[in-house]
């Protein structure tokens, strides 16, 4: 019986890779230059599989993954079940923000009830935080270079994640009001919990371990 852990390449796994290696588990091939999408370790009963990292709570939910390690954006976003969330690893932070041009009266905008035109990928939580101040805006669905919608006239807003702030404020744009913190969680399929126990229980306790040291 083996342990199956889903991770992403991107703004996550940089930050993932060293935690995982504080627990002892490392791959056995460089996981930044291998092309392959499972990786063994040198835990001969944990493997590694690379995937989109929208993927992740998929892979997690429907027991192709025991573990999944993916951000609370995406979590937020995922409409599925069956994902228990124990651990929040406190790796990847950002913020969800709405940003715009820094010409744009927001606070103008918000206070007459305008009708917005909103850019962003995280259309659920775009939704939700606008409708909690009572607007009604247009949503546009962009899978990247948020950015650019407010200045080629696309959208009046977008809703993104913010970490540096050097992207917006490449091209003009400013925060202009904080929707949530973001962190990376741990994942689990809630059928291992209860089927792999022996097997999860001290990898988590390694995890929560790590994570006080």
């Amino acid at each position: 019986m083996k342990i199956t852990i889903a991770l992403s390449k991107g703004r996550i796994f940089e930050q993932t890779i060293p935690l995982l290696e504080r627990l002892g588990i490392t791959c056995n091939e460089n996981p930044e230059t291998s092309r392959k999408l499972i990786l063994n370790t040198n835990q001969k009963d944990i493997k590694l599989i690379i995937v989109r990292a929208t993927d992740v709570p998929t892979y997690v939910e429907y027991g192709a993954a025991d573990i999944g390690i993916t951000g609370k954006d995406i979590l937020d976003e995922y409409m599925g079940e069956g994902l228990y969330q124990p651990i929040d690893l406190n790796i990847g932070r950002c913020k969800m923000m709405v940003a715009a041009k820094q010409d744009f009266d927001y606070a103008g905008a918000v206070k007459k009830g305008v009708r917005l035109k909103v850019a962003t990928k995280y259309v659920k939580t775009a939704k939700e935080h606008f409708a909690k101040k009572g607007m009604h805006i247009d949503l546009i669905k962009l899978y990247g270079s948020m950015e650019l919608a407010p200045l080629v006239g696309l959208a009046d807003v977008i809703v993104d994640l913010v970490s540096t702030g050097k992207t917006l404020k490449a091209n003009n744009l400013i925060a202009v009001e904080d929707i949530c913190d973001i962190s990376s969680r741990l994942i689990i399929n809630q059928a291992s919990l209860k089927l792999k126990r022996e097997l999860l229980q001290p990898i988590l306790g390694q995890f929560e371990k790590a994570l006080k040291a």
